[in-house]
C-alpha cells in the first residue's frame, strides 16, 4: 500500500480524529504515528493512556485485518493489555505492530509504541477475533 493512511482512516474513523497517520500497512508490520497535541492530554500536558492506547489498538486490529484467513471479512478485539513505562509531554510517538499467531479464529498482536528518541513509552498484547464472512 503506497499511502495507508487512507485505508487507516477509512477503516476506523477514529484514527482520523485523533491525526494518527500511518507510515506502514503490510501482512507482517503495521507502523502508525500519533502527534503530541494538548487535546489529547491528561494533567500536566502528558498524552494521555487513553490516546496511547487506541493508537496501540488500532495498529494491532490493522495488524490482524491483514493477517486475516480465507473467508473470514473482519475482526474485532477481545483482549488487550497495556504496561506503560515512560510519559510523552512532546513530540510523536510511534506504534509498531507485529502480528504473534496467527489462527483461524484469533490473531495475536504485539505492539510497541516508542517516542521520538526511540525510547519505549508502552507495550501492549492483544487478542482479535477472526470473524467469518457470511
Amino acid at each position: 500500500m503506497e499511502d495507508p493512511t487512507p485505508f487507516i482512516h477509512d477503516a476506523m474513523p477514529l484514527t482520523r480524529t485523533l491525526g494518527v497517520t500511518a507510515e506502514k500497512a503490510e501482512r507482517r508490520e503495521v507502523v502508525l504515528r500519533l502527534e503530541w497535541a494538548e487535546g489529547l492530554c491528561t494533567a500536566g500536558g502528558v498524552l494521555h493512556g487513553g490516546a496511547l492506547m487506541a493508537l496501540a489498538d488500532s495498529a494491532g486490529a490493522t495488524c490482524a485485518f491483514l493477517n486475516l484467513p480465507e473467508g473470514a471479512t473482519a475482526t474485532s478485539t477481545i483482549e488487550s493489555k497495556t504496561n506503560f513505562m515512560r510519559a510523552v509531554r512532546s513530540g510523536a510517538v510511534t506504534a509498531r505492530a507485529k502480528l504473534l499467531h496467527e489462527g483461524r479464529t484469533t490473531i495475536v498482536v504485539e505492539t510497541t509504541i516508542t517516542d521520538g528518541d526511540g525510547r519505549l513509552v508502552a507495550k501492549t498484547l492483544q487478542t482479535q477475533a477472526v470473524i467469518a464472512g457470511d
